[in-house]
């Protein structure tokens, strides 16, 4: 795959990210490969607040809102070959 389709792969599902870190252009999507890892990672921990009645029903709610608009605007950028992080999360960097 080339650079712009394992940007895009990396973002359509936890399978996707895997694929797109094992079988893409690592090197040249390692940016959207990074971000989508982040947001995945994010969206996980914020299930966990929902746990907690009433408040974290509250606080996941907004927070899964925050990811899913996290995840769209990484979508848009990978389809437009551009590398600008998401907000909030967008400067954390797991893979190096």
């Amino acid at each position: 795959m080339d650079t712009k389709t394992t940007g895009i792969v990396a973002y359509l599902t936890w399978i996707g990210l895997l694929i797109a870190y094992l079988a893409g252009d690592k090197e040249g999507a390692k940016f959207h490969i990074n971000q989508a890892l982040v947001i995945f990672l994010f969206s996980i921990a914020g299930g966990i607040v929902t746990a907690i009645p009433f408040v974290g029903w509250i606080i996941g709610g907004l927070w899964d809102l925050f990811m899913l608009v996290c995840w769209i605007m990484g979508l848009v950028f990978a389809i437009q070959a551009q590398e600008k992080e998401v907000p909030l999360i967008g400067k954390i960097h797991i893979l190096k």
